[in-house]
């Protein structure tokens, strides 16, 4: 099963058209916020079950600001993160993941892709922004997550 992550999208939704085109449906597609009222163009262009939260820039959105679902067996926390301080760390984000018994948190905000998996217990990731990539290189970035049964999660940075 491939899940697609994405986060800070601020209404430009021409990357994601992109990915959609060259790699096809993903079977989930995961937005960690800002979209910016572009939520409901997100909606139009996929197929696949959609799991979007609200960010700071998100305002009058009625898009939760966190949410935990699950997919393939794992259960995950999805947040854009700004409630949790990410800018500075995901300790309150890591642990607010473990107190819900999540395996993978999953967050937006800084823009700057990673996956972390120093903690065998949880994974914490973030796709970084495919419009305002602010890590070095500044290349729009996203996330996927291959899923099979029995078996770890396999993740990769992806950048355009």
């Amino acid at each position: 099963m491939k899940v697609l992550i994405i986060s800070d999208t601020h209404s430009h939704e021409e990357n994601l058209e992109k990915i959609l085109l060259e790699d096809g449906m993903p079977d989930h597609l995961i937005h960690l916020g800002d979209s910016e009222k572009g939520e409901h163009a997100i909606r139009n262009l996929v197929t696949c079950p959609l799991h979007m939260v609200a960010g700071n820039c998100d305002f009058f959105s009625n898009l939760p600001k966190t949410q935990i679902i699950e997919i393939g067996g794992q259960r995950i926390l999805i947040t854009h993160g700004h409630y949790y301080y990410v800018s500075v760390g995901t300790r309150d984000l890591t642990e607010e993941a473990k107190a819900n018994h999540c395996t993978i948190a999953m967050f937006g905000h800084t823009h700057k892709p990673f996956v972390d998996q120093s903690d065998p217990e949880l994974t914490v990731l973030n796709p970084g922004s495919l419009s305002f990539p602010r890590q070095e290189g500044r290349r729009p970035s996203y996330i996927t997550m291959e899923l099979e049964e029995n078996t770890a999660p396999k993740y990769e940075i992806h950048y355009l």
